[in-house]
C-alpha cells in the first residue's frame, strides 16, 4: 500500500510564512516532512528550522534528514515554548501547524486510525504514552461516549451509537477498528453521500484520545509569544472545530481591548492587538483536490505578529470556542 503523504497547500503555506533566508522557523507537525523540506529550501546557511512531532514514526523520518540547519524534537506542540527553551530558542520568525492526520498514520493498520483497514483500536498519535481508544471505550460510561461523539464528531446519531457500543461491549471487548465500524454502521440510519457511517465517530474518538483541540488551544498563545514582530503564524485545519478555534483566536488577537465609546483615552495609550490577520482563508484549488482528495476540507489561516508586548496567554480554549 502506498503510504506517501502529500503535504497540503504546500506552496501556499511557504508563501504565507514569508520565509527569510536567515530566519528561524518552527514546523509544529513534521509528519513526513513535506512542509519542512520546502522551508529548508528557502533558508540560507545561517537559517534554522525546528520541527516537532509526537508521532515517533515521524520523528524517525525527521532524524534521517542530515542538515545542520534542522533538528526535530519528539513532543506535542502544546509544549512549544518549553521545547524551544530546551533548545535555547526564545524567538522565531514563523510557526506552521498542519493539523491533518498523515497518510502513513491512516494506512498503517497497527495505528488504528482508519475504519477502512482492520487493526487494533489504538488511534494514539504518540504510542509511547496514554490510553488507546479500545481502553477508553471499555470503561467510559454511555453518557461519556455520547458526549465525545456528539461534541468532537458533530454526529447527530451520537446517542444511538453510544447505546450500541455499550450493548456490544457487554458481550465482549471492542478491540478492533472493524468491530467499531460495524457497530456504528448498525446504529447510523442515514449518512451523507460518499461518507462512511463511521467517519464522524472515528474522527471524534481520535480528537478526544489525543486531546487535539486542547493541545491546539494551548499552542496558539505560545506561538504568538515566541514570534518576533512581523513573524507569521500559519495554521492549516481540516475540520470545522479546529478551524473555528483558529479563526476566533486570530480574530481576538487582532482586536484591541474593548473600551466604551467616547471614553477620553488616547489611541497611543490603548493596548494594541498582537496579531494582524493576513488575507482571507485559503483553500486548495480544484487541481490540488483532484490530485490529493484528502486536501478537500483544508483551510489555511495566516496572521502576522505586531510589535505589541501584551501577553496572549489569556486566549484559552474556553474563550475561543
Amino acid at each position: 500500500m502506498n503510504s506517501q503523504h502529500i503535504a497540503v497547500l504546500l506552496d501556499e503555506a511557504i508563501r504565507a510564512l514569508n520565509v527569510r533566508p536567515d530566519g528561524v522557523y518552527v514546523d509544529c507537525t513534521f509528519g513526513q516532512g513535506g512542509h519542512s523540506r520546502a522551508v529548508l529550501g528557502k533558508l540560507a546557511a545561517n537559517g534554522r528550522l525546528i520541527a516537532l512531532d509526537r508521532d515517533m514514526t515521524a520523528v524517525a523520518a525527521g532524524r534521517a534528514i542530515t542538515d545542520a540547519r534542522f533538528c526535530i524534537v519528539h513532543g506535542a506542540f502544546g509544549a512549544l515554548r518549553h521545547m524551544l527553551r530546551e533548545l535555547n530558542v526564545h524567538q522565531v520568525d514563523g510557526v506552521l501547524l498542519d493539523l491533518g492526520v498523515s497518510a502513513p498514520q491512516l494506512q498503517q493498520a497497527a495505528r488504528g486510525f482508519s475504519f477502512r483497514i482492520d487493526g487494533p483500536l489504538d488511534m494514539r498519535m504518540d504510542t509511547t504514552r496514554g490510553q488507546t481508544v479500545a481502553q477508553w471505550l471499555a470503561r467510559a460510561s454511555e453518557e461519556e461516549i455520547r458526549e465525545v461523539i456528539e461534541e468532537y464528531g458533530e454526529e447527530r446519531f451520537a446517542k444511538q451509537i453510544a447505546r450500541k457500543i455499550v450493548a456490544d461491549r457487554a458481550r465482549g471487548p471492542i478491540s478492533t477498528t472493524r468491530q467499531l465500524a460495524q457497530i456504528v454502521a448498525k446504529a447510523v440510519r442515514t449518512r451523507e453521500p460518499n461518507q462512511d457511517p463511521a467517519t464522524r465517530t472515528f474522527q471524534a474518538l481520535r480528537i478526544y484520545i489525543n486531546q487535539e483541540l486542547e493541545e491546539l488551544s494551548i499552542a496558539l498563545p505560545q506561538a504568538v509569544q515566541v514570534l518576533r514582530p512581523f513573524g507569521r503564524l500559519v495554521v492549516i485545519s481540516f475540520h470545522s472545530l479546529e478551524d473555528r478555534l483558529v479563526k476566533r483566536f486570530m480574530r481576538d488577537m487582532a482586536k484591541s481591548d474593548f473600551l466604551p465609546e467616547k471614553l477620553p483615552i488616547r489611541a497611543s495609550d490603548m493596548e494594541q492587538p498582537q496579531l494582524r490577520v493576513i488575507g482571507r482563508p485559503i483553500r486548495p484549488s480544484t487541481q490540488e483536490i483532484r490530485a490529493n482528495p484528502r486536501a478537500r476540507s483544508a483551510v489555511m489561516r495566516i496572521a502576522e505578529r505586531t510589535q505589541t508586548t501584551r501577553n496572549p496567554g489569556a486566549a484559552s480554549l474556553g474563550e475561543t470556542l
